[in-house]
């Protein structure tokens, strides 16, 4: 019996450092990937820029425009508006957040191999480690 249970799969075994080395430089490509979306911003806009809502490229709230002489703060239903126009403009911006992350973090989940999800695929479904 040999000293390395790979060494019975041919070829030489298997080389987990290598393995790990992969996994290490496709760790750093993703953390500088994430850094690098949360340095962008996307603003998502409703009622032709009433209301615009930023966010950087990984969906952290950055700030809220409302321009002024829109919304009269003493009617409860231009308030109610407001509130719906926020959370429209917010649904926007994320909109367009997630589709920065996907282009950004998308080449990067196509080096998962069997690992990573479908996400890109909406016939594949999700791997799943096994953890």
């Amino acid at each position: 019996m040999s000293q390395n249970p790979f060494d019975a799969l041919g070829g030489g075994g298997f080389d987990m450092n290598a393995l790990l080395q992969q996994a290490q430089a496709m760790q750093e490509q993703l953390m500088s990937a994430q850094d690098r979306l949360a340095e962008q911003t996307v603003d998502g806009t409703v009622a032709g820029g009433a209301v615009t809502v930023r966010l950087n490229g990984v969906g952290d709230l950055q700030g809220i425009d409302i321009r002024a002489g829109e919304f009269d703060g003493s009617d409860p239903d231009d308030l109610a508006d407001l509130s719906d126009m926020i959370v429209a403009a917010y649904r926007d911006a994320k909109a367009q957040a997630d589709a920065l992350a996907g282009q950004t973090l998308g080449p990067l989940a196509g080096g998962l191999g069997g690992m990573g999800g479908g996400a890109g695929d909406p016939e594949q479904p999700p791997h799943q480690l096994g953890f």
